[in-house]
This record gives C-alpha cells, structure tokens and sequence, in this order.
C-alpha cells in the first residue's frame, strides 16, 4: 500500500471511528487494530519488547534541577514529561515516512515555560500542566468551608484561575519510576502546605503517568489532606492531531459524550444552571468539526470568544473510567479518545492563543492551533451545592483516572 492511498484508508477509518459510539478503553483500539488500513507497528503483539523510560537534565528553578522524562512505545508513540509542573511537553507518533508528529503544543525550553505557561508570567497558557489545587475557576478566589470562608489569590477576570497566582503547575515535583512488561510509569508527588494559595489543609499528591504498548498515557491522580479542603486536579494538554506546527484545528473533528453543559456568566463563571446543549453550537453528540459554530452569535461563545467551557459527562463519575471526547485530524486519521472517572469535561479552542508564543516546532501559536479537553470537576464547584462536591476530608482518598488513547498512526 502506498503512502497515499495508506493515508486515505487511516482517514477513512478514522472517520467510521468518529461517526460511531464511543465506547469504552481499548475497545477503539482494538476495532482499529482488526483493519486493513492501521500499520502493523501500532501492534504491541508484533513487537515483544516492552516500552522504555529514560530521563536528562533539563534545566533548574530556583535552584531545582528539572528533569524531562522520556517515556517511549514499541509503536513509536513517545511522550516526553518534566517533572517541572509534571508538563506533558511532547506527545509523538510517526508519520507514514516514519517522521515523528508532534500533537501537543508546548516550548522547546524551561525557559519558555517559566517565562510564558503561568499568568504570574505573564502567559497563562498552561500547556500541558498539572493543574491544581483547583482547576478551572473559583468565583472571586473565594469559597466557604465548614462555616470558614477561604480567599485564593485572583488571577483571571476577578476570579481564582487553576489554583491561584502560584499553581501546581509552577511547582518541581519529586519522581519515581516503574516499569512492567506491557508499560511504564512516571509517578509525580508534591506536597502543598496548610495555607498555600489560600486553601486549608496539607494535600500530600501524587500524579501517575503510565505509557503502554497500546497506544495509552493513563493518567491517575491520588491525594490525601490533614484538614477539610476542597480540590480538583487535571492536566492542561493542547492536542493538535495534525502536528503542532501545522495551523489551527478548525477541521478536526470532536465528539463529546455530553447532553449538558454548565453556562458561564461574563466572567466565565457558572450561573449553577445544567443546560441541554442540543440545539445549540454546544451540541458535539456527533462528531463535528471544531470550527463549524465558533463564529455563531452565541453569548456563551462570545464570552470566551470561543470555546471554554465544562460539559457533563453522560454517565455516572467514580467509577470505572467511562468514554469522554474523542477528537480526529480527517487528513492523517490520527485520533485520540479519552476516557475518565471525572464529572466533566473543560473543552478551550485555543481562543487566546495571540500569536506571541513561540512553540516547539518554531512555529508561532496563533488562535485555535491547538485545543484543551480537560477532565476535571465543575467550575466553582465549592460555591454550586448542585455540582458534584469537591470537598475532601482527613481519613478520605481524592483518586481520578483519565486514560489518553493514541490511535490511526
């Protein structure tokens, strides 16, 4: 099969894939490995050699040593992490020449991220980060507890944003590794002391990333407190399936298993309603193409000049991780899904990408060049009594899974 026509079948099935239910981890997967049209290296079974973990130097902060890890497949799926943030700097496959893809924005150095990914920086991207303690927004940077009344640090339109001026995206973590026959880990600790960024409560955390031979980055959080807090942990990856370099992703595809969203007031925080999306550009029950609505007069799209906003994951959260979103690049095929224990889900178009940031291919990041699907509990859940609770409580155990699964390459 030559380049092209292997080109035009992964499309091809990557858009049958697209079209169809989303179903839970693996079964994607394994649909893809039965064709005719997926390449036989994306088969662990064809190899017998289990994936690899290795680490460099990348740098200090504050005179810390950061190290990128870098955790590869027998597939040729690589992703590289820093223990800096716990920041999913790359995310590579090979193309049909064997080339390796980037589908992650990010920045070449440490530099760049300490100059460019935090708002205390003057960015604010976030590309590819822990987000803790809370992710998403806290209206006002304030919140009650057991009668006490909390205030984080303000850092977006008025409001808390991804835990405050100085995040967990901004912390060196400690790491350990482990490998298996069929994966291998990256864990991720860092302790938060009682009163960082305003919130109670020594939260001791440990973010597991786990790379396997079947196209998956499994990403597991775990976190424990001596006091009541609240909490809410994701990772702020932006994906862009046909290569970080390659313009903006208006033409990929998107599939949200969501019949409700969470609309936002004009500074993006929850009005506590749980809306329907059908009939509105909110509406991703089918696979649809990223920017076949963002332009619609629709205030929810005006006030985040895009989208940026929480969608309700049908199906019942902490339990065995459920299918979430998954996106397609129709011109390579490439696909990623992602499964979750998590209520919901943030979906962000680049909106605020302004063409000052300089990414790892060299290319400037302009509007929409990559997007964010970021699984998490609702905004401003601690102010909302009718979302999901994000209080965690001494003798209690906070644990979500989010699984990233890699297919058509």
């Amino acid at each position: 099969m030559n380049s092209l026509s292997r080109r035009q079948a992964l499309a091809a099935a990557a858009a049958a894939a697209g079209a169809g239910t989303l179903a839970a981890p693996g079964v994607a997967q394994a649909a893809a490995s039965s064709t005719a049209a997926r390449p036989a290296r994306s088969s662990s079974s064809s190899h017998g050699r289990p994936p690899t973990i290795t680490r460099e130097a990348f740098g200090q902060v504050n005179g810390a040593t950061v190290y990128r890890y870098t955790l590869a497949a027998a597939n040729g799926l690589t992703v590289r992490i820093l223990t800096y943030g716990g920041i999913v700097q790359s995310v590579q496959v090979p193309d049909e020449h064997g080339r390796p893809v980037d589908l992650a924005l990010g920045f070449a150095t440490l530099d760049d991220y300490v100059a460019h990914n935090s708002p205390q920086a003057g960015g604010g991207v976030y590309f590819g980060a822990l987000i803790g303690r809370y992710a998403n927004r806290i209206a006002k940077g304030t919140f009650t507890l057991d009668g006490v009344t909390y205030h984080i640090p303000i850092n977006n339109n008025g409001n808390a944003l991804h835990g405050g001026t100085i995040g967990f995206d901004q912390k060196v973590w400690t790491p350990s590794v482990s490998s298996g026959r069929d994966s291998v880990s990256l864990k991720l600790e860092y302790v938060s002391p009682d009163g960082e960024m305003g919130f109670p409560g020594t939260l001791t955390t440990q973010a597991t990333y786990t790379l396997d031979n079947r196209g998956r980055l499994t990403l597991v959080f775990h976190a424990t407190t001596d006091k009541p807090t609240v909490i809410n942990l994701t990772n702020h990856s932006y994906w862009n399936l046909a290569g970080e370099s390659s313009g903006n992703v208006y033409g990929q595809l998107l599939h949200l298993n969501a019949d409700r969203f969470t609309p936002v007031d004009s500074t993006q925080i929850p009005t506590g309603q749980i809306a329907t999306v059908h009939g509105t550009p909110m509406d991703f029950t089918r696979p649809t193409p990223i920017g076949a609505r963002i332009a619609v007069n629709d205030p929810q799209l005006l006030i985040g000049q895009g989208y940026d906003l929480n969608w309700v994951v049908n199906g019942p959260a902490g339990g065995a991780p459920r299918p979430a979103a998954r996106a397609v690049d129709p011109r390579s095929g490439r696909t990623l899904t992602i499964y979750t224990t998590q209520p919901g889900i943030q979906f962000y178009s680049g909106n605020f990408l302004t063409g000052t940031l300089v990414g790892t291919g060299d290319t400037v990041y302009r509007q929409s060049y990559g997007f964010a699907l970021e699984t998490q509990n609702f905004p401003d859940a601690p102010n909302h009594p009718n979302f999901p609770s994000s209080v965690l409580r001494p003798g209690q155990v906070y644990q979500h899974t989010s699984i990233y699964e890699i297919s058509g390459f």
